[in-house]
């Protein structure tokens, strides 16, 4: 195993360089405040809804960051990934626009929806069951028969600093309302989103908190900060939270997460519901569970924000019909 020592982490030069590479290319998403929210929470709270960018979740950013970055050797072979569905459509789409083939390893539980919309960005889906296969063995043996380039969905340099953009379009637009973030929240599954928003936020606001939020039982990244090492879940299964089931922390995120956030709160699924129908009743947005979860958390006052700037990262917006009718009918 690689120590922690040799590791070769991301920078905010390396999320700056991303950025170039996402111009025109990714969706710069707005922050959105609502009146409701400030009312019932007492603070300023912004959110950054990536439902609106490419494939509908944050995830293309850090796959199209890596992906475009292929040398002329790796691109016959393509590239394998494997996903419950977000990053599963962003490499799809990112592989598409680069002219190279995919295969996405998908469990045979991710949402319908997912699955139909990655295989429409061109993508050959493998199946796994996710209670008793391992995906990153099926995508090292696939990527080993057909010579592809394994892209993670967090533990990966040019991943995280494709996501961490996120962070510096946050400080962008804050910036230019005149106001610097308190605090900043966001979902965390393996990580990789939280590692590249905390890269880009502490750069610029050291005293910024960065909250990490996960579902309820589900709450890998908390008991990691609480024992300073990377815990594990001992479920695999059991949350509305389907894009946040990861079994553990990524080796590289935490080494910057454990160091830049430390923080993490965790929401159920009824709280994560609520918080679905609140974004579609206060600001016509759809949000998917996992991407909701930073929001359920404020809500329900396990994220104190009052009288402070924050903002809350809705990180996707890929929910199947039954969740989301669910969600706003209370049912």
């Amino acid at each position: 195993m690689q120590k922690t020592s040799e590791l070769k982490l991301p920078t905010p030069a390396d999320i700056e360089d991303a950025a170039l590479r996402l111009h025109g290319v990714a969706v710069r998403t707005p922050l959105l405040r609502c009146d409701a929210l400030d009312e019932v929470t007492g603070g300023k709270v912004f959110l950054k809804p990536e439902m609106l960018q490419r494939t509908g979740s944050f995830k293309f950013r850090g796959a199209y960051n890596r992906i475009s970055r292929l040398t002329a050797e790796e691109r016959p072979g393509g590239v394998v990934a494997f996903s419950s569905g977000n990053h599963a459509q962003g490499v799809a789409l990112a592989a598409k626009l680069a002219g190279v083939r995919a295969v996405i390893v998908m469990p045979a539980d991710a949402p319908k929806l997912k699955q139909e919309r990655t295989k429409g960005h061109g993508a050959e889906v493998v199946l796994y069951d996710r209670a008793t296969e391992d995906r990153d063995a099926i995508a090292r043996r696939i990527a080993a028969e057909r010579g592809a380039v394994i892209v993670p969905p967090f533990d990966d340099l040019h991943v995280i600093a494709g996501q961490g953009t996120i962070g510096f379009e946050i400080t962008e637009d804050l910036e230019a309302l005149s106001l610097a973030p308190d605090l900043v929240t966001m979902p965390a599954s393996g990580g990789g989103l939280a590692a590249g928003i905390s890269l880009a936020v502490k750069a610029l606001y050291p005293q910024a908190r960065i909250v990490i939020a996960e579902p309820e039982l589900f709450d890998d990244h908390a008991r990691s900060f609480r024992s300073g090492m990377r815990e594990k879940n001992e479920r695999v299964t059991g949350s509305i939270c389907d894009a946040l089931l990861s079994a553990d922390p990524g080796l590289l995120t935490f080494e910057i997460t454990k160091r830049l956030s430390g923080e993490g709160v965790a929401a159920s699924d009824a709280e994560v519901l609520a918080a679905m129908a609140f974004a579609f009743r206060e600001l016509k947005l759809v949000v998917e569970p996992g991407g909701a979860v930073g929001l359920a958390a404020i809500l329900a006052g396990k994220i104190d924000v009052k009288g402070k700037v924050a903002v809350a990262v809705l990180s996707g917006g890929n929910t199947d019909p039954e969740t989301f009718a669910r969600a706003i009918t209370g049912y």
